[in-house]
This record gives C-alpha cells, sequence and structure tokens, in this order.
C-alpha cells in the first residue's frame, strides 16, 4: 500500500514524465489539435530534429509539464533539446514577470495565481515558459488558473495557428484571471466601505490589510520587465511573424490597463484604512476621556478617604455628630467643581 502511494504522489498532475497535458496543432490537418502523451510527444520531438522545414505555419506541440515529478526535468533534458537558458531560469528563483530572446527561441517567466485561489498573498506561484517554433513547454509546481483556463480552451476547439499565437493566448487569459481577481477585490472593498459607513468596524483593518498585501505583491509580480520586452518586440526570432509580434504587444498592453486598476484599487484601500484609523482614534480618545473624568470626578473622595483613614489623632470632625454628612457636602462640592472643570475643557 505505501508503494501504491508513493507511485501515485509521483505521477499526481501528470503521466509518468511528469505531463499534464500535451498537444500537437497542425492547422492543415482535419484536427488542428490532437492530444498526445509523452511518449507520443518524444517520438514526434526526435523525428522533427531529423528534417528540416522551412513551412510558415508548421505544426508545433505544446507540453505543459508539473515540476513537483521528479522526472519531468528529466524527460524535458532527454527530449525536448532545450537551451540552457530555460534550465537556468528554472533553478535562479527570479520570478519577476519578464519575455526575453534567447537565441531562436523565446524564454518566459509568468506569475500566476493558484487554481484554488482564495485572495491571499501566498496563493501565487511561477510558470515557466519556453516557445520555439516547433516547441512550446510550460511548467508549473502547482495549479495555476491562466493555464488551466488555455487548456480548457484547446479542449473546446481552440487550436492557435502558431507557438507565438499560443503564447499570446496564454498571456490574455492571464490578463482575463487578473480581471477577475480585480473585481472580486473590488466587491469585497465596496461591501468593507458599506460596513464602515454603517459603523461596523469588526476587523475590517485586518482584511483590508490582506487585500493591499495582495494586490501589492500581484503588481510586484506581473508587471512585466518593459526592458527586455522592447528587446524582444525591437528584434523578434526570423520565424515570429509581423501579426503575431503585433498580437504578442497587444496582449502585453492589456497587462497595463490591468495593473492601472490594481493601483487605483490600492490607493482606494489606503484610503479605507486611513479612515478606519482615524475613527478608532477617535473612539479611543472618547474612551480615553470618559476615563480621564471618571478619575479626576473620584480624585476629591480618594483623597478625603485617604486622609480620613488614617488612625492618627486630631482627626476634624470625629466627634461632631453632623460630621459624616459635612464630609459629604465637601466631597460633592469638589466632585462638582472637578466635574465643571473637566466638561469645560472637553467643550
Amino acid at each position: 500500500m505505501s508503494a501504491f502511494h508513493d507511485l501515485a504522489a509521483q505521477s499526481y498532475g501528470g503521466d509518468e514524465a511528469g505531463l499534464i497535458c500535451g498537444y500537437l496543432f497542425d492547422s492543415r490537418a482535419a484536427e488542428p489539435a490532437r492530444a498526445i502523451d509523452s511518449a507520443q510527444a518524444a517520438a514526434w520531438l526526435a523525428q522533427q530534429r531529423e528534417s528540416e522545414c522551412s513551412e510558415e505555419d508548421p505544426p508545433y506541440v505544446w507540453l505543459h509539464f508539473n515540476l513537483s515529478n521528479a522526472h519531468a526535468e528529466r524527460w524535458l533534458l532527454r527530449h525536448a533539446n532545450l537551451s540552457d537558458t530555460f534550465y537556468e531560469t528554472l533553478h535562479e528563483g527570479l520570478p519577476s514577470t519578464r519575455i526575453e530572446r534567447d537565441d531562436d527561441s523565446l524564454i518566459a517567466v509568468i506569475n500566476d495565481v493558484h487554481f484554488e485561489f482564495s485572495f491571499e498573498p501566498s496563493d501565487i506561484s511561477t510558470l515557466w515558459i519556453s516557445v520555439g517554433p516547433r516547441l512550446v513547454v510550460t511548467a508549473r509546481t502547482k495549479p495555476l488558473r491562466s493555464v488551466d483556463a488555455l487548456r480548457t480552451a484547446v479542449k473546446a476547439g481552440d487550436a492557435p495557428r502558431s507557438s507565438t499565437e499560443l503564447l499570446e493566448h496564454l498571456l490574455r487569459a492571464q490578463a482575463d484571471v487578473l480581471v477577475k481577481i480585480v473585481r472580486g477585490v473590488t466587491s469585497r472593498i465596496d461591501r468593507i466601505e458599506d460596513e464602515l459607513l454603517a459603523g461596523r468596524l469588526d476587523h475590517k483593518r485586518a482584511r483590508l490589510g490582506v487585500l493591499r498585501r495582495l494586490l501589492v505583491r500581484l503588481q510586484r509580480l506581473l508587471a512585466p520587465e518593459p526592458a527586455a520586452l522592447f528587446r524582444l518586440l525591437q528584434g523578434p526570432p526570423g520565424w515570429m511573424s509581423e501579426p503575431d509580434a503585433q498580437a504578442l504587444r497587444g496582449s502585453t498592453e492589456e497587462f497595463s490597463v490591468v495593473l492601472r486598476d490594481m493601483q487605483a484599487l490600492q490607493e482606494r484601500i489606503k484610503l479605507l484604512q486611513e479612515e478606519i484609523a482615524a475613527n478608532v482614534n477617535e473612539d479611543n480618545n472618547r474612551s480615553l476621556f470618559v476615563l480621564t473624568v471618571v478619575t479626576v470626578l473620584a480624585l476629591p473622595i480618594n483623597i478625603l478617604a485617604g486622609l480620613f483613614g488614617m488612625n492618627v489623632g486630631g482627626i476634624p470632625l470625629a466627634e461632631h455628630k453632623h460630621g459624616f454628612w459635612i464630609v459629604v457636602g465637601i466631597v460633592i462640592s469638589f466632585t462638582a467643581v472637578a466635574a465643571w472643570a473637566a466638561f469645560r475643557k472637553k467643550r
């Protein structure tokens, strides 16, 4: 039973090679997108290495791997013939979003939200991509929403004609996911603002802090590096057509719109946090004032109680038959004067 669970854990999220899904795209075929497994992908890649083709829109393969499977990277090293830069990017630990050219291929690092996204800053992971004219490889360690949306679209019949168009579809899918996140955050902020206006503070400062940290992390990780993208679009690989380059530029511009919306939400959250902090300070000042008034009002009786409680001779009014009421009158008089002074200062 233990061996069975170990095998299931290794193959979870893919086959024995860590391949989650694979598709062969051929615009000339009757079936533009056909699902393939790791064995079929290895055979197709070996066949392509032995042949040369200069077609305008050649057939290509998209392979999506689960890097949590130890066999995934070994399979890529053995069959995919990817550049060394791709493997260096996998291990360098720099998660900033970028798309760069490496000789005759594109290397992209994209940050995406987890499939089970719960609006927590930790629910973000990295997707590594290598794009060539015949092969697109995407790899991740945790299930991500954008690439899953792309896989669902391909299953439904979407068949990008080129590898660059597949990358552009992936970027647009990620932009759609970010738009949904912005809408979700906006809805939560609206509810918090309504509760704030109704006077129900509760723990909204902490909730706003979580949302603000989420937006800051998304903006920091998802904003594409402009210099790398500019160099790519100024000098794209020879196999990338001009329409594909323009479509890629358009998909990256969608990120800018979403990131501006995120920045506006951050400013809105900041204003709400400042308003909540002002309300909390006002409540604290009010409580402190009440405590001060109570202390001032209790001061005369405490002083007199301390004086008359001393066991020494010569305590005034000790033998007077109305001494108690005289002391009570003195305490009330001093308390009234103290209350008048305190409330006069408050007004």
